[in-house]
């Protein structure tokens, strides 16, 4: 199921707004909001064995997370938190699950009808960003 991930996607969809509001509940700077509400990044997943690769590449900042599934591993998130990070597939969904300082967001990525459907949440605001296949 992870294959219909890999490969290079491209955002097309931003909800800025609702990703400013997403941003704005995990406490990240009015700076930082304003510039990844305005850039579209590429996301590229990949894998090798049984480890899955998830790269965010942008002209302001990129990212890069490396794990296997069902297994909890320390990240540093762009916006700079330290968190635990649980990714495991569940009916076709990457669900990647964040915690720090008692705090909690779900991010989960799904591909439907050839896009990379990614929906972020933390409390009860719900962020949604489309990405097409590049």
């Amino acid at each position: 199921m992870v294959e219909a991930f890999l490969g290079k996607w491209k955002l097309v969809q931003n909800n800025s707004e609702d990703f400013n509001k997403y941003m704005e509940a995990l406490n990240v700077s009015l700076l930082t909001r304003k510039a990844a509400c305005a850039l579209k990044p590429d996301v590229i997943f990949s894998m090798e064995a049984d480890v899955i690769t998830f790269k965010t590449e942008s002209t302001f900042k990129s990212s890069e997370i490396s794990f296997k599934l069902g297994e909890e591993f320390d990240e540093t998130t762009a916006d700079g938190r330290k968190t635990k990070t649980t990714v495991t597939l569940e009916n076709g969904v990457l669900v990647q699950v964040q915690k720090w300082d008692g705090k909690e967001t779900v991010i989960n990525r799904e591909v439907k009808d050839g896009e990379l459907i990614t929906t972020c949440i933390v409390g009860d605001v719900r962020c949604v960003r489309i990405y097409n296949r590049k």
